[in-house]
């Protein structure tokens, strides 16, 4: 596998307004890149979030650091117009990485069928998902009938990457959900945010491989599960037992904390990965600040989370090497594995 990657995220926008990640600091950026680096034996970062400033100074530290980096501007809720004009806008700042760096990537989006407005009929992201993943929905993906929402995306897309091509001039990928029709001639690698769940697991790698099929390098954008029991079964929607909507949000039912369903589910994906010899995967995600751990199940948002590491309410130092938060079971087990891929690849 070319790229051992894992996502890493540095504020994107929620529906409240808010930032997943509110404090940027460019020590801490760096002493995690050294991390991901060093520990977890990355050699490549998917940096996404909402500011393009902070992904292209978190870019320049892992550049530094010779992991290459997947550039992934995400800019949730906003109009087609908005959203081209920042994509643009970021393809121009990571051409200049590019240009002294050359290991950039740029990926032009994320599952834009559901983060941007005018693609699937609903006002509002939740909404949108909804229709998406609704029976009807689905049934009609199994089918494999025409869906308007492709036809529009695929204009959308085709316009962005002429106008991204004229200011970057490296490789470009797109974050596809598998529900979304994409024309690949478009793009210099297949992007797809794949997550196996009850649904989708006998069909698991039949899908992936008809995606190889396409002949062109495959990465895995985004892949991961959350860390209670049954999240395996769940996959990208593991997260919907925490419930945002309350003044101080909390966790629905009673979940039962499992670090090594977590753990597992990423081995089991990576095994597959490796068979399929796929071009490169990435791991969903490392941290996910706002999804904070609390000893009270109740408030413990963080077995809601895709992070391998569990961020700290109050523990500002004495985290792992001095950081606000501690590793997970995934993070020592994704750290072997890719340690024994690395030595593999040396050999």
């Amino acid at each position: 596998m070319k790229y051992r990657g894992i996502n890493y995220d540095i504020g994107v926008r929620t529906i409240s307004g808010g930032l997943t990640r509110e404090h940027f600091n460019l020590n801490v950026v760096t002493k995690e890149m050294e991390i991901i680096r060093d520990d977890l034996h990355c050699n490549a970062v998917r940096i996404s979030g909402f500011d393009i400033e902070r992904i292209k100074n978190a870019a320049e530290i892992a550049l530094q650091l010779g992991l290459t980096v997947f550039f992934s501007p995400a800019q949730p809720y906003k109009s087609q117009e908005e959203t081209i004009q920042y994509i643009v806008d970021a393809s121009v700042q990571a051409e200049k990485l590019r240009a002294e760096y050359s290991n950039v990537i740029f990926v032009l989006g994320c599952e834009f069928s559901v983060f941007t407005i005018g693609f699937v009929d609903a006002v509002s992201g939740e909404g949108r998902m909804k229709s998406l993943f609704s029976p009807f929905s689905l049934a009609k993906n199994m089918l494999h009938l025409k869906r308007t929402y492709n036809i529009r995306l695929h204009q959308f897309l085709s316009e962005t990457t002429q106008r991204v091509r004229q200011q970057f001039h490296g490789l470009i990928t797109y974050a596809s959900g598998c529900w979304e029709k994409i024309d690949w001639k478009m793009f210099d690698l297949i992007g797809l945010d794949f997550y196996r769940s009850t649904f989708n697991k006998v069909a698991f790698v039949k899908d992936l491989r008809r995606y190889k099929k396409l002949g062109k390098p495959l990465c895995v954008m985004e892949f991961g599960c959350c860390a209670y029991k049954g999240a395996q079964n769940k996959g990208a929607i593991g997260w919907a037992i925490a419930d945002w909507k309350k003044q101080v949000p909390e966790i629905k039912g009673n979940p039962v904390r499992d670090e090594d369903i977590q753990a597992n589910y990423i081995k089991e994906h990576l095994r597959i990965f490796e068979e399929e010899n796929i071009t490169g995967a990435f791991v969903f995600t490392f941290v996910m600040y706002n999804y904070l751990h609390n000893e009270n199940i109740k408030y413990d948002l963080d077995i809601a989370s895709f992070g391998i590491v569990k961020p700290l309410r109050h523990q500002r130092n004495g985290g792992y090497q001095n950081l606000s938060w501690l590793p997970k079971q995934a993070f020592f087990e994704l750290s072997n594995y890719y340690k024994n891929l690395a030595f593999l690849s040396n050999k």
